[in-house]
């Protein structure tokens, strides 16, 4: 039997380690609701309450410039995804801490979204055994400053517009 062949969700012979920002998107298995409640009405101003999962993962996101050479300047943890603004200047001083010698041929993105997923579910394994990530990640190259703008302000009011996200979902753990 044949099996699906899988779609390249990569941008076929660009560089993801170059200097540059990128918008990544990383959704949880089966869009479940592990990491924020949104608590509020739509018309009200709703909050996004960070569950111990979604404290979780702010803790791994929070370290991951010191980890990787990277700024992220933004990003917003939703009860079943995140999205992140990562920037990658590899021009700065700072240098990431060394890889094994198996990581060489990946990107940094690629790196670093293993690394966030990896640390989370060793966290999280302790009190929740399902799956946790949906495999892989969807990624978007920022083009200039009027695209940048564009994803801060989609990251920035992705609260609000939960109810009318593409990744809504009510199903909680």
């Amino acid at each position: 039997m044949d099996l699906p062949k899988r779609k390249p969700t990569r941008l076929k012979g660009y560089d993801y380690s170059q200097n540059g920002a990128y918008f990544v998107t990383i959704c949880t298995h089966n869009r479940k609701c592990l990491f924020s409640n949104i608590v509020g009405a739509i018309h009200e101003s709703p909050e996004n309450q960070l569950t111990q999962y979604g404290e979780f993962v702010k803790q791994i996101i929070e370290i991951l410039s010191g980890r990787f050479n990277v700024v992220i300047p933004k990003y917003v943890i939703m009860p079943n995804h995140l999205h992140l603004i990562i920037e990658i200047d590899n021009d700065n001083e700072k240098r990431a801490i060394r890889e094994s010698p198996l990581q060489y041929n990946r990107s940094v993105i690629d790196k670093l979204v293993g690394f966030l997923k990896m640390n989370v579910s060793k966290k999280m394994h302790s009190i929740y055994r399902d799956k946790i990530w949906q495999r892989s990640y969807h990624d978007h190259i920022i083009r200039g400053e009027k695209d940048y703008r564009e994803i801060w302000e989609y990251i920035d009011t992705n609260v609000q517009r939960w109810e009318k996200d593409c990744f809504y979902n009510v199903e909680r753990s």
